[in-house]
């Protein structure tokens, strides 16, 4: 078993601990953990729609001047409920505006509830409106033309990163249709870049700044994809009546995935339609309002039949994407029931290195650090010089399962005297396959030494549906030591 060679190098410190142990432990379970903004009643996970035949819930947004100038990017003047308009929609013109076919064909499959954020709205996530995104599955930013506010866009980027589905229209640049300096792809833009979550290209893809007049971009080869194969049809290509295209940067995010391309166009450019992913949830991105136009609308707008146009397969491309996005019967998103229980591997270290990936010595059975339970544990740091540590284990969390708490216990004990000044830390961290960390959970130090074990929990529901990555690293800068001993991991589901 590993770990017998550490205690010499590391006993030169230990008998000045004992006298200099603090007491500022951090809280226990509960009280530290990251909360998991998505429950299983308003925006729950995908595997919890599909198990119980719950409706899909879009937010079609109209508080961005959807309908500014001669767009009409509504699906119905009935707000926010579109069914007060008309009850039973057969056909596109029993609502009135020119995303009327999108919503009539989503409301006539009998599974999606729908609604619209009205004009003078505001986007918002975990408040008591009926409107809140945390109330729905999918948002929908239809070309906007109003810049989002900070907090909106917090709101946007929350709700995706818990598992929400975002569907983003762009449009050609300079399409300014309330004169505001404004046009889509530039609030498109901004939403990634400045959003108080993530500003490091979240998403995996710019919108390009550009008119492109008249293209039929076609689909890729891709018999499996679920938006392309979708229920509501096979996607063979879209068309561009003055739009534009986004360029994929897959090294930011591993997950973009372009689904159809510009004529002449591959590979990280040229892509007019793109799929990605953030935290839990999904994205996807349109470079053109004219393939969702229907042709129909409110009096004096001079509308496009984009919908219907045989040079694409424009509406099999947006109601696949609504399902996806949605993560109903078409994405799949992996397993959509739960067993409960606990999905670590030796969580208790008792196997030594077994199921963990770490450094040399991290797992041991030194008895100068004991174990909560049994002889073994994590024991990271404690050298009294400058030193890194790691221990990880992947770990899948099926799509299905609306509770997912990691939890642990902590020892710290330090030779550092300083009250104020962290020299040594351990970072709690969520990372995806590529190592792009997706969460730190927390960061201890030497000055949350304590006397016993400390337990801790972080709600990890958020990454339902996903492999990640639960990863500890000890870093010591000082000339003091300070030991970070972790024992009896789990990830609890249910």
């Amino acid at each position: 078993m590993p770990g017998l060679g550490r205690s010499t190098r590391r006993f030169a410190t230990l008998t000045a601990c004992g006298a200099l142990l603090a007491a500022a432990a951090a809280p226990a379970l509960g009280s530290a953990a990251v909360a998991a903004p998505r429950t299983a009643t308003p925006g729950a996970s995908a595997g919890a729609a599909a198990t119980t035949a719950a409706p899909l819930r879009v937010l079609f947004d109209n508080s961005k001047a959807e309908t500014a100038g001669n767009a009409d990017w509504i699906i119905g003047t009935g707000q926010p409920d579109p069914l007060t308009q008309n009850p039973s929609p057969q056909t596109e013109k029993d609502w009135t505006g020119a995303l009327s076919a999108w919503g009539v064909a989503l409301q006539k499959t009998g599974r999606y509830a729908l609604k619209t954020l009205p004009s003078g709205g505001t986007i918002t996530y975990g408040t008591s409106a009926a409107t809140d995104l945390a109330n729905f599955d999918t948002f929908v930013l239809p070309e906007p033309n109003i810049r989002l506010s900070a907090s909106e866009k917090t709101a946007v980027m929350k709700f995706v990163q818990n598992g929400g589905g975002l569907f983003l229209v762009s449009d050609h640049t300079n399409a300014d249709r309330n004169n505001d300096g404004w046009d889509a792809l530039a609030i498109i833009n901004d939403l990634m870049t400045d959003n108080g979550v993530d500003n490091t290209d979240p998403f995996g893809f710019s919108v390009g700044v550009a008119n492109i007049q008249t293209d039929n971009p076609r689909a890729i080869a891709d018999t499996t994809d679920p938006v392309l194969n979708g229920a509501f049809g096979k996607v063979t290509g879209s068309i561009i009546r003055s739009g534009t295209t986004a360029t994929l940067k897959p090294a930011d995010n591993p997950s973009v995935k372009g689904l159809v391309y510009r004529t002449g166009s591959s590979g990280n450019t040229g892509a007019f339609f793109a799929t990605s992913s953030f935290g839990s949830g999904r994205v996807a991105f349109w470079g053109d309002s004219s393939p969702i136009d229907d042709g129909t609308g409110q009096s004096g707008n001079t509308l496009y039949d984009g919908w219907n146009d045989p040079a694409g397969t424009n509406a099999a491309l947006a109601l696949n994407a609504t399902e996806w996005l949605s993560q109903g019967t078409t994405g799949g998103g992996g397993g959509t029931t739960c067993t409960a229980g606990q999905l670590l591997a030796n969580p208790g270290f008792e196997s030594g290195g077994t199921g963990w990936t770490g450094s040399t010595d991290v797992v041991t059975n030194d008895a100068t650090r004991p174990a909560r339970t049994g002889s073994y544990k994590a024991w990271l740091s404690g050298y009294g010089a400058a030193h890194t540590d790691t221990l990880s284990q992947n770990v899948t969390i099926p799509a299905g399962c609306t509770k997912a708490t990691f939890g642990f216990y902590t020892r710290i004990d330090t030779a550092e005297t300083t009250t104020t000044t962290a020299y040594d830390t351990l970072k709690v961290e969520v990372v995806n396959s590529a190592g792009t960390v997706l969460s730190t959970l927390a960061t201890y130090s030497n000055l949350n030494a304590s006397s016993g074990y400390v337990q801790r929990g972080f709600s990890l529901a958020a990454y339902a549906g996903q492999t990640v990555t639960v990863r500890f690293t000890g870093t010591e800068g000082s000339k003091l030591q300070t030991s970070f001993v972790v024992d009896d991991t789990s990830l609890t589901v249910g």
